[in-house]
């Protein structure tokens, strides 16, 4: 059939869906919406292939109002229009139910044209997006609608839905299919969270199996479902808000000195062929999350970094897991981020003032000036190298920028320091 079987096999009713228990358990809230029959401007937020199309259909379905599904990407203002076109005609009597699929493609003009029509109920609108909606759906539209998130299916709830794929690619073509142990939980694992991906590795695993002899079962096995998958479906868009999150979930499970989480983040964001950002997010972890804890760290997860970009994957993975490793396993500190700040909080405050005569780089004074001579302290004609003199400016001479960690490291300079400055 020229239908995928995603299409073929959609829900028909709340009970069919796979996963959003958090949604349509019983006594959920959008499972009580539904139900009511009454239904208000929505807007779904999730991954692709989480059901919220699905979902869009069986709402228009239950509320027997003309569905109209029109997408993003491509749907033009002349689209909204012809839309609102038949409102209050004979082809839509019960009112009309607009599906605005990846809204966020849509420019705020566009979403302001729907405005009117939403606020007095001409049209109800139920919108979805991959992206944050707070970030990319026009304010006012937002203010009108409820949004409710739709979260990747885990494997577990995948199951039902690939054994109902198989079961009607069954029937549709007439063969029984002999399914090797592991083949449903190994589609499942590989979706990632993605039903349309698992229904789309059903169907092709289910053609490209080998033709049985006669009377003999089709046989479907784990390898031919590998050979399907090639790589692990991965929401990892580049430009969306994923891809961020699993950049900070990676920094922040170093930080957190989690190395199984720290790796398991590594190898989606490898496996997505992200090399740079791999290496620049753990440098920056170096630096920001163990620093003067461990300073020998920033040279040796610079090095881990040069040699995974110069070698490529898949080898880089190897230096990149040893410092990521070691990152992890590192003592903690950000007190030189904190420093930083603080300092750079003041210069954007305006707190700059002059560079102090001594310290200036010139070695002569004009007529103007109150104080002749430089008279720079130079450290290391003192015992240990150190005399006191001020270096900040004036205005900001008394501040304390840096505070010592509370680590094995920086609590030695902080000794060390003390006894020499007494």
């Amino acid at each position: 059939m020229s239908t995928p079987l995603a299409d073929r096999i959609r829900p028909r009713n709340i009970g069919e869906i796979s996963g959003q228990r958090h949604l349509f358990s019983e006594g959920a809230v959008l499972r009580n919406i539904i139900e009511s029959g009454n239904i208000p401007n929505l807007i779904f937020y999730g991954p692709s292939g989480t059901g919220k199309t699905t979902v869009a259909r069986i709402i228009a379905s239950a509320t027997n109002k003309k569905l109209h599904i029109l997408n993003g990407t491509s749907a033009s203002l002349s689209d909204v229009k012809d839309v609102i076109s038949e409102i209050n005609t004979i082809a839509a009597p019960n009112g009309l139910l607009l599906y605005l699929d990846e809204i966020q493609y849509f420019n705020k003009k566009q979403q302001q044209s729907l405005l009117q029509y939403i606020e007095n109920g001409d049209i109800t609108l139920i919108a979805s997006t991959t992206e944050n909606p707070y970030f990319y759906i026009y304010s006012a539209v937002l203010s009108r609608s409820t949004v409710f998130e739709f979260k990747s299916i885990s494997a577990e709830d995948a199951v039902p839905g690939i054994k109902r794929a198989f079961s009607i690619m069954s029937e549709e073509n007439g063969e029984e299919y002999d399914i090797e142990d592991g083949v449903t939980e190994y589609i499942a694992s590989a979706c990632g969270g993605d039903m349309r991906k698992a229904a789309n590795i059903v169907e092709l695993s289910a053609l490209g199996s080998p033709r049985p002899s006669d009377g003999e079962k089709k046989r479907i096995t784990v390898d031919t479902v590998k050979q399907v998958c090639q790589k692990t479906a991965m929401h990892y868009d580049r430009q969306g808000d994923e891809y961020y999150d699993m950049l900070s979930a990676y920094q922040k499970s170093m930080r957190g000195s989690d190395a199984d989480a720290a790796l398991h983040y590594l190898a989606r964001i490898l496996e997505a062929g992200d090399l740079i950002s791999a290496t620049r997010r753990l440098m920056v972890c170096a630096c920001e999350d163990v620093g003067l804890a461990y300073p020998m760290i920033i040279p040796i997860v610079k090095s881990a970094c040069d040699i995974a970009m110069q070698v490529g994957l898949p080898e880089a993975r190897i230096p990149l897991a040893d410092a990521v490793i070691l990152v992890c396993n590192s003592p903690k500190s950000n007190s030189g981020e904190a420093a930083i700040d603080a300092a750079l909080a003041d210069v954007r405050a305006g707190l700059a003032g002059p560079v102090p005569r001594h310290l200036q780089n010139k070695h002569f004074d004009g007529e103007d000036a109150a104080v002749k001579g430089q008279h720079y302290k130079y450290p290391h004609d003192a015992p240990n190298h150190w005399l006191k003199q001020q270096y900040l400016p004036d205005s900001v001479k008394d501040r304390k920028y840096y505070v010592y960690g509370d680590n094995k490291t920086e609590q030695a300079a902080k000794e060390y320091w003390a006894k020499i400055k007494k």
